[in-house]
């Protein structure tokens, strides 16, 4: 279980939250490394480590005070004590992952190179160039191949001739496969920025811009010639582009093949569990938007199967991805269900597990949790839990991505503190909110129509509100299946909101009945 980092101010430093990330048998494992020579029991680095364990922030001054080392010789004691953790980790069989399996095959056949036994060496490379090329880690494989070639060349066989052919097909081969692979990772990872940074594209222009800038740099490739990571990369970069363009069927359509690349050949979960819970992720999160409940309740039944059966390997990486997909995706679920009220215990349970990861998560997802907590307050009508976990995005200060979010945090605000009848507080949110979004570029049709329209809301007579109402949701509707508008529709159910004070509903009541129709 990976431990919680209690505070801000150790952030910077690398090596406190290295130790506070250790489970006890990693702490237990690192006694037992360091204790296998006898000096090393009472070198100044365990000392340190010592410290550093039982101190709950990092505290520079005690580590001073406490005389194990000077103010000079901490900074090289530091990065000393960093490398030993990081070798008794790398020693763990738990961390022992085909990666590691592979490249500690390759350091062996360095060494028996380097004592002048090739054939032994060589014999080694060929084992570890097989697992590469097995696991689909086919830059290591490259590297052993070109290793193999030195060799080659000063421990002369009988069959050099056939043996340099050999050799220079496959690292041929590998090096078409890796190029591609490099194309389209570094395509997935731009197209995976822009979508952070900005969202979804908000007009014609942008549109193109990104449709050019995905057609210019996707590689050209035969899909019959491609491996596991060529795929997968392949899917990962179609994927960003059609949720980029707000095409959530193709992004249904894309995650599924990336997920069913996995299911194919189940090694490859137990290899590359990242890789698959991001594809279940963004599987779910495609339906989710496009709203088709039974495929998303089966895909989620899928992925709690997995998670209870431990198909999918448990690490510190897995835990905090399981947490964050898991959780985010059960929300979900009681969002098209409309079952908020019942939705409530999980509050809890998210909060204590960003606090438990608080120095593992970044920023960007932890406000994405509190953006979708504050939904869940919102369709249960506590307004008042909903704006204090909006105001933890909207008075975030370090959040630097996912500019959408805070655009839409601030609208949801504004009807939560009109809901609470809170008329000062309104005035101030109007303001600051259409302030940010003209500072931010993020104002488009619906939100200028909506901020409007709920500001002149407090001119009109009692009687005539639902009339008022009924107008607003004529104006918005138009804009549910627009191109470009209907993000705003994503990240906020404003047309349940209108019709439950239409039809003097709850919004779940409202969200309820239209999962009825959903789920027939």
């Amino acid at each position: 279980m990976t431990k919680t980092i209690t505070s801000t101010n150790q952030q910077g430093d690398s090596l406190f939250i290295l130790i506070k990330s250790l489970s006890k048998s990693e702490k237990r494992q690192f006694n037992l490394y360091i204790g296998r020579l006898g000096g090393n029991v009472d070198a100044k680095f365990f000392a340190l480590f010592k410290i550093l364990e039982k101190q709950k922030t990092y505290d520079e001054k005690a580590i001073i005070k406490s005389g194990v080392v000077s103010k000079q010789q901490l900074s090289n004691l530091k990065a000393h004590l960093y490398k030993q953790i990081l070798t008794s980790l790398r020693l763990n069989p738990a961390h022992k992952n085909i990666r590691i399996q592979i490249r500690e095959q390759l350091d062996f056949a360095t060494v028996l190179y380097l004592k002048g036994l090739y054939k032994q060496s060589l014999k080694l490379l060929e084992k570890a160039k097989n697992m590469a090329i097995d696991s689909e880690e086919k830059n290591i494989a490259y590297e052993i191949i070109e290793f193999e070639k030195i060799i080659e060349s000063q421990y002369i066989t009988r069959s050099i001739n056939t043996r340099a052919d050999e050799l220079t097909v496959q690292a041929k081969k590998l090096s078409q496969q890796n190029l591609i692979t490099s194309k389209l990772s570094n395509l997935s990872l731009q197209l995976y920025g822009i979508l952070l940074k900005t969202g979804y594209v908000r007009n014609d222009e942008e549109l193109k811009k990104v449709n050019d800038y995905f057609n210019s740099r996707l590689p050209k490739y035969d899909f019959k010639t491609l491996g596991f990571r060529e795929k997968l990369w392949l899917y990962k970069a179609n994927l960003w582009h059609s949720f980029l363009t707000q095409d959530f069927l193709l992004s249904y359509k894309h995650a599924n093949k990336w997920v069913s690349l996995f299911k194919s050949d189940s090694k490859n979960i137990s290899l590359h569990p990242v890789f698959y819970l991001k594809g279940i992720n963004y599987l779910l999160e495609s339906l989710f938007f496009i709203k088709h409940f039974n495929k998303f309740k089966e895909e989620f039944a899928l992925f709690e199967d997995g998670i209870k059966n431990q198909t999918i390997p448990k690490n510190s990486n897995t835990e905090i991805l399981i947490f964050q997909y898991y959780y985010a995706n059960l929300l979900h679920l009681h969002f098209l269900e409309g079952t908020f009220k019942e939705g409530e215990y999980l509050v809890d349970i998210i909060t204590s597990k960003i606090e438990e990861y608080k120095g593992l998560l970044d920023n960007h997802h932890v406000v994405v949790l509190y953006y979708k907590i504050a939904c869940l307050y919102f369709g249960m009508g506590d307004n008042k839990n909903c704006i204090l976990y909006l105001n933890k995005i909207i008075k975030s200060k370090n959040l630097h991505v996912a500019e959408d979010l805070q655009c839409f945090a601030r609208i949801l605000s504004l009807i939560a503190h009109y809901e609470s009848g809170l008329d000062y507080y309104l005035e101030i949110q109007f303001k600051d909110t259409y302030r940010f979004l003209l500072k931010m570029e993020n104002l488009q049709e619906v939100q200028k129509e909506f901020i409007s329209s709920i500001k002149s809301l407090g001119d009109v007579f009692p009687h005539q509100i639902k009339n008022e109402f009924k107008k607003i949701h004529a104006r918005l509707k138009v804009f549910e299946h627009h191109p470009y508008e209907k993000r705003a529709f994503l990240y906020l159910d404003i047309l349940s909101w209108l019709e439950s004070k239409i039809e003097n509903k709850t919004v779940a009541q409202i969200i309820q009945e239209k999962f009825k129709q959903l789920s027939k």
